[in-house]
C-alpha cells in the first residue's frame, strides 16, 4: 500500500513538471473581413501590428508582406515571423530564450501566446 502511494505521488508530481509541450506554429490562416472585401496588405499589417501591441510584442519590419514579432515576459522572451498577405498570415517560431525551447518542444505558455496573438489578428481583420 505505501508504494502505491510513494507512486502516485510520483506521478502526480511528474505531471506537474511537465512544463515543455509540442510546438504550434499558425500556418497560412485565412484572413476574413466582416464586409467579406478583401483587405490590404497595409491593412493587414495595421492589424497585425495593432493586435501585437495590445498583447505586447514588439514588431518590426523584416521585409514587405514579413514581420518579426518579438515578446518579453520576466526573464522569457519569443520571437516569431508573421508573413501575410491580404487573405492570409502564419505565425512562425524564430528563437526563444528561457522556454525549453528543443526537438519540436516548448514551455507550455508560449502557444497560449500564439494563440491569443492569432485570435487577435484575426479579431483585427475581421472588423476592417
Amino acid at each position: 500500500m505505501f508504494m502505491r502511494v510513494v507512486v502516485g505521488i510520483g506521478v502526480v508530481v511528474g505531471l506537474i513538471a511537465c512544463t515543455v509541450v509540442p510546438l504550434n506554429n499558425v500556418e497560412n490562416a485565412a484572413l476574413v473581413t466582416a464586409s467579406g472585401k478583401t483587405p490590404t496588405a497595409t491593412a493587414v499589417r495595421g492589424a497585425i501590428v495593432q493586435a501585437g501591441a495590445g498583447l505586447g510584442w514588439v514588431m518590426t519590419d523584416v521585409k514587405p508582406g514579413v514581420l518579426q514579432a518579438t515578446l518579453n515576459l520576466r526573464t522569457h522572451s519569443a520571437v516569431v515571423e508573421i508573413p501575410y498577405t491580404p487573405t492570409s498570415f502564419s505565425i512562425v517560431y524564430k528563437s526563444s530564450t528561457n522556454l525549453d525551447a528543443g526537438n519540436g518542444q516548448i514551455h507550455k505558455n508560449y502557444n497560449g501566446w500564439i494563440q491569443n496573438l492569432q485570435r487577435d489578428i484575426k479579431a483585427r481583420v475581421s472588423a476592417l
